[in-house]
């Protein structure tokens, strides 16, 4: 994985790129159509930026995930 790729980005900015609800989220996450998200302690997850950028190539290019 190139390093650009391995940003950690935390729910704002998800919901930013993606345009979804925060609850349309883990709604999809439930789903296991939406990247699971990672812990970053106990309180706190994130993203991995390449997945969630690959989940929106995919949605732009209508691919099921």
């Amino acid at each position: 994985m190139q390093k650009q790729n391995r940003r950690i980005l935390r729910l704002p900015e998800v919901i930013e790129r993606t345009g979804l609800s925060r609850s349309s989220i883990y709604s999809f996450i439930q789903k296991n159509t939406f990247p699971k998200q990672i812990s970053l302690g106990e309180k706190a997850v994130g993203w991995l930026e390449a997945d969630i950028d690959l989940w929106i190539e995919h949605k732009i290019n209508g691919v099921e995930v």
